[in-house]
């Protein structure tokens, strides 16, 4: 076999840059797989909500009065126009500024003026979309028929058991940041740390590279490495879990989280939401250095795949290799190409 034969391919650069391809994983990936899309602290009280758009889908997230979370379509059953136009909130219902139907927190018809309610069939709720909360983290999933989160998701829910601090955490800050590149490509560069002594010189110091882990798993892989810098009992562990969350996992004597969502915008541009979620009522000096870290390394990121993003227009290739130590990259590859039905290489 030649040298040439051995080599192992990345997805083409056309994934990355044609409207073909992005269109369809909106089917096939985001309106059929389970997406995080926020925590449960998000909706603590009654009547709290929020929305999040997926696959060109508004969705409302909410707590009802039997203190259940639901998530439903942020549509009007009566002529489809959208019903809340608000990021979150709490509200005792829900109102279509159109015709002036109202709703209840479980999405079902309040109100509907010069309608009797008997009458309205399967219009008489908005629809409600698959919902897991698993750790206090709320998953949804567009398609009906979907295999249960915590079953498809086996692996991953043992692995993050572990982490009994979760449900006492709460979101203190979420900032948002639109990526001039594609979702796959920040995907990419989270998956592979051969950049790290190059582009973080700061999280180079802190972590041993020369025993940097990268676990592959279904649906997730799992980076970790001894600190060289910091205290040693508090270490990281840096998840990605198919198609598009990143959750860092500080088990430390203060246990803390911080997800990614890496969210597809067009061919050539995402957007990246970043949350911090902590037990604490207020930011710590501890956590706010914490905070700096992680955005000056995303920073670095940032510049990278934008750069990257500029080069998958070439003529010179059609396609990457990977390097001996990408095997998580070519995990999210190996099911991106089993997703999207595309022939092996």
């Amino acid at each position: 076999m030649t040298t040439a034969n051995k080599i192992n391919h990345t997805l083409a650069y056309k994934h990355y840059v044609e409207d073909q391809y992005f269109q369809e994983e909106q089917e096939k990936i985001f309106a059929k797989q389970w997406i995080f899309v926020g925590h449960a602290s998000q909706v603590a009280k009654v009547g709290d909500f929020f929305t999040f758009e997926i696959a060109n889908e508004s969705i409302i997230i909410s707590k009802d009065k039997e203190e259940k979370i639901n998530a439903f379509y942020n549509v009007c059953p009566h002529r489809g126009t959208r019903v809340e136009k608000g990021k979150s909130g709490n509200k005792k219902v829900f109102i279509c500024s159109y015709h002036g139907w109202t709703f209840k927190l479980d999405g079902s018809v309040n109100r509907a003026p010069n309608f009797d309610k008997e009458s309205l069939g399967n219009h008489n709720c908005m629809t409600h979309i698959n919902i897991e909360v698993f750790q206090s983290l709320i998953f949804i999933n567009l398609d009906p028929n979907a295999t249960p989160f915590q079953e498809e998701y086996k692996e991953l829910v043992d692995s993050l058991k572990q982490y009994t601090f979760f449900d006492s955490l709460k979101s203190l800050r979420v900032t948002e940041r639109v990526i001039d590149a594609n979702w796959k490509a920040v995907v990419d560069n989270y998956l592979e740390c051969d950049h790290c002594k190059i582009a973080h010189p700061a999280f180079a110091k802190t972590f041993d590279m020369e025993n940097y882990n990268i676990d592959t798993f279904d649906r997730f892989t799992c980076q970790y490495s001894e600190m060289k810098q910091g205290d040693a009992t508090d270490p990281a562990f840096f998840y990605w879990v198919w198609p598009n969350l990143m959750i860092s996992v500080y088990p430390g004597e203060e246990g803390n989280i911080t997800t990614s969502q890496i969210l597809p915008i067009a061919p050539n541009k995402s957007l990246a939401i970043y949350s911090y979620f902590f037990s604490t009522d207020e930011i710590t000096p501890k956590q706010q250095e914490l905070i700096e870290f992680v955005d000056q390394v995303r920073s670095e990121d940032f510049e990278l795949v934008e750069l990257l993003q500029t080069g998958f227009h070439t003529r010179a290739f059609d396609k990457g290799i990977y390097s001996p130590t990408e095997h998580g990259l070519k995990e999210f590859h190996r099911q991106y190409r089993e997703t999207m039905d595309l022939p092996g290489q």
